[in-house]
């Protein structure tokens, strides 16, 4: 009976975790829906202002992404400006940026920089103040077309438009305070070390919240897409060259910080009604009136 207690005792402070590092709820499930899409809301409450200060998020990835660079020109590794494939990744930026500050207004003021590093790694990111950056790997691997590097792109930029980083901070350091005050009372109370459960269990909790910000930078990444020009249909075929890329031995959702891929697609499929529309609005055409989406094969 003891042991069943404790269990249930570290499943209730898992399930207070989430209400601790958000503000109060605002449809019931803690979001809000925009353009159909639903999201945590842009917060600034007193967990965040304790655990991850803006500006120093801020000032830090700026030295961070200007050291990366430096770095990357002293090894070679810096693709030039003017290479065909960094002055395609601008103009994609240059499109999908104006459509940014509907889910962000602080990136009309962000200082947005595109570039394009030489390594076989398959990833791009985004950093806090639009500091955006793509892996060669990425682009000549999956064969990207233009929908899809901006599928990409979007993605990285939601990240950094929604604060995940700052959010994730926040909500790690309540996960690590609640367990840590939780697995020692329990510890001493029950005469059983629990504290190692109770870590385990908030890290499980922290991958959970990883993968529902990796769900919403997909959604939010492919509306500002559609809305630039670029068919969301992109983001099926973005995964489906991902999972073929690298389906083998991939970890299984619960203990990765990613959804599945499959998850993901369906997902996107379940909003087409919303963004096909976005798209087929930028192109001057009804939806019916859309050509099939069209990708290249990826490289194996």
């Amino acid at each position: 009976m003891k042991k069943l207690f404790i269990l249930a005792a570290l499943c209730a402070a898992m399930q207070g975790v989430p209400a601790a590092a958000r503000e109060p709820a605002q449809d019931g499930k803690g979001q809000v829906v925009q353009d159909g899409i639903a999201v945590e809301p842009l917060k600034d409450g007193m967990w965040r202002r304790m655990t991850a200060p803006e500006q120093a998020i801020n000032e830090q990835s700026a030295q961070q992404y200007t050291a990366l660079m430096g770095q990357a020109r002293e090894k070679g590794a810096l693709v030039a400006p003017a290479d065909p494939q960094v002055k395609r990744l601008r103009a994609i930026a240059q499109r999908i940026i104006p459509q940014t500050a509907r889910w962000n207004p602080k990136a009309n003021q962000w200082n947005w920089q595109v570039n394009l590093l030489r390594s076989n790694q398959v990833n791009a990111f985004c950093m806090p103040g639009g500091r955006i950056a793509f892996f060669t790997g990425i682009i000549d691997k999956l064969k990207l077309t233009d929908d899809e590097i901006a599928a990409v792109m979007g993605h990285e930029i939601a990240h950094a438009l929604r604060e995940h980083g700052r959010e994730r901070m926040s909500k790690s350091t309540t996960t690590s305070l609640v367990t840590g005050i939780g697995g020692a009372i329990l510890s001493a109370w029950s005469g059983y070390d629990v504290r190692g459960a109770a870590n385990a269990a908030g890290q499980m909790v922290v991958l959970k919240f990883s993968r529902d910000e990796e769900r919403e930078a997909d959604l939010v990444g492919l509306d500002i897409a559609a809305r630039a020009g670029y068919d969301p249909r992109a983001g099926i075929a973005l995964w489906n060259k991902m999972a073929a890329l690298d389906g083998r031995g991939a970890p299984i959702e619960l203990l990765s910080t990613h959804p599945g891929g499959s998850h993901r697609i369906e997902q996107i499929q379940s909003h087409m009604n919303v963004l096909l529309p976005l798209y087929a609005r930028s192109k001057g055409v009804p939806v019916d009136r859309l050509p099939p989406y069209r990708t290249n094969l990826a490289s194996r």
